[in-house]
């Protein structure tokens, strides 16, 4: 059993996959065996989060996940805690065979059974759902679950959810719960609950504890593989980690231009608007995080020629810029300016990043599309950093739409554009064409903050100027981005981290 950190990458499994695991699995070991090795690790996880705990209260499903939550009681009581268990019973189908052991198992050890959660618990299991439930309101038990998580809820005691948070979809770390059930208090307050609670990974890691509001739900992340291993299914996606990051390794021999030159095209000016400092967030980021030049092209009215905070920042225009060499960053805070300059950056630039007010004038562009995707042929290369709005407007779909399955938006973009995506959001993606996807273990709330995005694609632009293919580049920037704040809330707790203190801090 582990503790998932961001220290290292982490294969990540579908339910489809896991399915598979678990058929292969079982057919070679004895009968109820995967149940008894999940339900073993739940109790002692549970000694070892609440060692004091007086009661523990363990709300059981009516399938496999509950069969795990049956298991963990009958350990729990036989080690001497004081055990009570609400189940919501059977259901019309019955219990599957491994759950009903475990269930007689549970009665004939004498664990204390009752309707309603105990009033003085002070620490919980949630066994109900696991990966293939849905809180559907027209279903049988559903109210009872509903009430039971808004107790887990409000309760001032730990939680434990054993696989997946109950209401959470395994695959894509959406919630499962109903709309016409989401209105409730219940509902509303378990989904969006943040108190201290706990997630237990059984048998492989699930993608959707990891992104959208999984992060929210599953909380701390442990993992237990119960002894199989998994080498022959391919992952369905990655968790990215430290080991992933790609840091610049300086010669004592090198130069300015041993490290690339990024060129920053947005900031537009005009009478009613002046964007010029996400640019100079951008061009920030990218000095900060390795280039060796940086070179800001300000669009509109703009007559910036130096930043007296940042004089190593060289202004020009866009046409004197050399796009066949430098690495571009376009976009932020670009404007409808950006649209004038977009399809010869398109066309010119071998390394682009593209960003912000780019991608809205490409979404509405059929002939910038066709540039865009015209660039992997030509071998140059490319990455994409929308936020879910902007991915929505590239998709020609919604926002809900896209956060409902980011990791398929995200590989939606790359296939359709030709491009690494970089989706970004509360565990953000990296996609490409023919490549495993990647979720972003590290970052927090305080990159929730106006200027973030522009710093993140600046990074990103370092990093290919630094010589690192698209799909690195974009992985090493995205953890590096969220690995500052996570170190900011660590060392300055409760203080905001705006965009150009995280700038300064990469």
């Amino acid at each position: 059993m582990q503790k998932i950190t961001t220290a290292h990458s982490q294969p990540l499994f579908n339910v489809a996959a896991i399915r598979r695991i678990e058929q292969t699995t079982a057919s070679a070991l004895p009968a109820h065996t995967l149940m008894q090795r999940a339900g073993l690790a739940v109790a002692r996880l549970a000694m070892a989060l609440a060692p004091h705990a007086r009661c523990i209260w363990v709300a059981c499903g009516p399938g496999n996940n509950g069969g795990d939550g049956f298991e963990a009681a009958v350990h729990l009581h036989q080690w001497g805690k004081h055990v009570v268990v609400t189940w919501t019973g059977a259901g019309k189908n019955g219990l599957p065979p491994d759950a009903a052991a475990a269930h007689q198992k549970a009665v004939d050890a004498g664990v204390i059974f009752v309707d309603t959660p105990p009033p003085d618990f002070d620490f919980c299991i949630d066994a109900l759902l696991g990966i293939g439930g849905t809180l559907d309101p027209a279903r049988e038990g559903t109210a009872r679950m509903l009430q039971w998580l808004d107790a887990m809820a409000t309760s001032t005691g730990r939680c434990l959810a054993v696989d997946v948070p109950s209401g959470l979809n395994a695959d894509t770390g959406a919630s499962t719960v109903i709309n016409s059930a989401i209105h409730s208090g219940a509902a509303r307050a378990y989904i969006y609950w943040a108190r201290a609670r706990f997630t237990l990974s059984l048998l492989t890691l699930k993608p959707g504890l990891f992104t959208f509001q999984g992060r929210d739900s599953a909380g701390e992340v442990w993992f237990d593989d119960l002894g199989v291993d998994v080498s022959d299914e391919l992952p369905s996606a990655w968790l990215l980690g430290e080991d992933r990051v790609t840091a610049p390794h300086r010669l004592e021999s090198s130069h300015k231009g041993s490290f690339g030159d990024v060129a920053v095209i947005g900031g537009e000016s005009t009478n009613n608007s002046h964007m010029a400092g996400a640019a100079l967030l951008s061009a920030s980021a990218a000095l900060h995080a390795g280039a060796g030049r940086v070179f800001v092209a300000l669009l509109g009215d703009a007559a910036v020629t130096v930043d007296p905070c940042q004089p190593e920042l060289m202004f020009r225009s866009p046409e004197a810029l050399d796009l066949r060499t430098q690495t571009v960053v376009c976009g932020c805070g670009g404007g409808q300016s950006i649209k004038a300059v977009l399809p010869k950056v398109l066309s010119t630039a071998t390394r682009l990043v593209l960003d912000a007010d780019a991608l809205n004038a490409i979404s509405n562009d059929i002939s910038l599309q066709t540039l865009l995707k015209a660039r992997s042929a030509r071998g140059y290369a490319t990455v994409l950093t929308p936020h879910p709005l902007e991915a929505a407007r590239l998709l020609q779909s919604t926002t809900a739409q896209v956060q409902c399955d980011r990791l398929k938006a995200a590989a939606q973009l790359a296939e359709r554009y030709q491009a690494v995506v970089v989706l970004k959001g509360s565990g953000s993606l990296v996609a490409a064409s023919g490549q495993t996807s990647c979720i972003n273990s590290s970052g927090n709330a305080l990159l929730a903050t106006a200027g973030t995005g522009d710093v993140l694609a600046g990074m990103v632009g370092a990093a290919l100027a630094r010589g690192l293919n698209a799909f690195d580049a974009a992985c090493s920037a995205v953890f590096r981005h969220g690995q500052v704040a996570d170190d900011w809330e660590h060392t300055y707790p409760g203080e905001a981290l705006t965009a150009s203190r995280l700038a300064a801090t990469i």
